[in-house]
């Protein structure tokens, strides 16, 4: 689905509200109903339908009537709250072209107020090609159910984790600047994929910077599993710069040594056959093949731990735990279990005055109720987020209160329809008794 933001320019407090009312309703719905989102979304004078008729016309909503009549966010909705997001926090203030595509991400040029160009990436989990990446990443544990959109945030929020810490251990990776729900902001790489490269001037220095690379990833204690040339930048004095993390695993990990060795003959089978450059036959550098065993033997580094990255070491749990702690990260996905924090979610129906990607000012609406009582800013101070607990615990306690008298109604009702029936049966049994007679 393409992404276009010229909806978001004139779309109104009250529709992103609605909207955010259906990514809350998310965390234990599969498809909201629409009472609940008109409680959650607590607008002043109802007409929740309307903005959900909105909605459904940008395609930011799907709606589903299959058991009951309810919608879910679509992907296209879930980047409108992520942009959103970064455009009240000052980090975006517009978005320009799609700059990539890649089997589970698409990646977009933007740009802030001071006019510095971005990169954005999307995550998008679970297109057709990539359906398996349940099954080969931890992202769930021993979660049994999950949503895509849940997915595709943690992937974001696992991308950017690494990205930060592989800064500022000084490896050349972009600069993690930000980054909400399934979103990822980091700065643009003047540079271009290494697949698309035909010729290097000195491909064995270039060859031997990635196998050095690919040791001090090593020695940090992580793998990469997806080092290829889709996945490496160049730049035209041939300086390498690393991409794509969500996949990264500890070398505690049962299968490190088999995937480590397949990201070393990656990297050999692409120089042979792209650039016609066999390295055991070049005499002007030394060969270099890393071997996992002895690079692992001398290794320090314990990122894998910190980051609690696939593989760690159990020994390690309670250095996780201090890491991976409830209500580390305040933006929260779509669906899922506890983890999906809302503060984000509260921050959305607060509503702030808009930079330029909003087509108009409007004033924050102060005097909204539901669940929308919370911090403007996105941020994540536990203040805010104990707040919106309360709050999404009374709604929740009026959702039950009203579903209770519904079912009371209901039983009365059936009961009366009963007790009409057995009556009408007998006296139309007592009139063919007479009649037989």
């Amino acid at each position: 689905m393409k992404l276009d933001v010229n909806a978001l320019r004139y779309m109104s407090k009250e529709e992103f509200r609605t909207l955010v009312a259906v990514e809350i309703g998310q965390k234990n719905h599969e498809i909201v109903p629409v009472t609940l989102i008109d409680t959650i979304a607590g607008l002043k004078h109802g007409g929740t339908m309307r903005y959900l008729r909105t909605l459904l016309r940008y395609k930011l909503v799907h709606h589903d009537n299959s058991k009951y009549d309810g919608y879910r966010l679509t992907y296209l909705g879930y980047d409108f709250l992520a942009i959103k997001t970064m455009v009240n926090r000052g980090t975006v203030s517009s978005v320009g072209r799609q700059i990539g595509v890649g089997k589970e991400s698409d990646v977009f040029e933007v740009m802030d107020e001071g006019g510095r160009v971005m990169a954005l990436k999307l995550h998008r989990l679970g297109r057709t090609s990539f359906r398996a990446v349940k099954s080969k990443r931890d992202y769930l544990r021993n979660r049994s159910s999950f949503s895509w959109l849940y997915l595709s945030r943690l992937a974001a929020l696992k991308e950017y984790a690494f990205m930060t810490a592989l800064g500022k251990h000084g490896l050349p990776v972009p600069e993690a600047i930000d980054h909400n729900r399934h979103a990822v902001l980091m700065s643009l790489v003047d540079a271009c994929p290494l697949v698309q490269v035909r010729e290097l001037v000195n491909p064995g220095v270039v060859y031997r910077g990635l196998m050095e690379l690919m040791v001090r990833l090593t020695e940090l204690g992580l793998i990469h599993c997806d080092f290829n040339e889709f996945n490496l930048l160049v730049d035209d004095d041939e300086k390498l710069t690393l991409i794509d993390f969500p996949q990264m695993v500890s070398t505690s990990h049962s299968n490190a040594e088999e995937l480590f060795e397949r990201d070393v003959d990656c990297i050999i089978r692409f120089f042979k056959k792209k650039l016609g450059y066999i390295p055991e036959h070049d005499d002007t550098l030394p060969y270099l093949r890393p071997d996992f065993k002895a690079v692992v033997a001398r290794s320090s580094g314990t990122l894998d731990v910190e980051l609690a990255a696939s593989g760690f070491q159990k020994q390690h749990q309670d250095v996780l735990e201090r890491f991976a702690r409830p209500g580390r990260d305040g933006d929260a996905g779509a669906s899922g279990d506890e983890a999906d924090d809302a503060g984000h979610n509260a921050a959305e129906l607060k509503m702030q005055p808009p930079t330029p990607i909003q087509g108009h000012d409007e004033p924050a609406n102060e005097g909204s109720g539901g669940a929308a009582q919370a911090h403007a800013d996105g941020s994540d101070d536990e203040a805010g987020l104990a707040s919106f607990a309360a709050q999404e615990q009374a709604v929740h306690q009026r959702v039950v209160q009203q579903q209770k008298k519904v079912g009371m109604r209901k039983a009365v009702s059936r009961a009366t329809r009963n007790a009409q029936k057995s009556s009408s049966h007998k006296g139309r049994k007592q009139t063919a008794s007479s009649i037989d007679w």
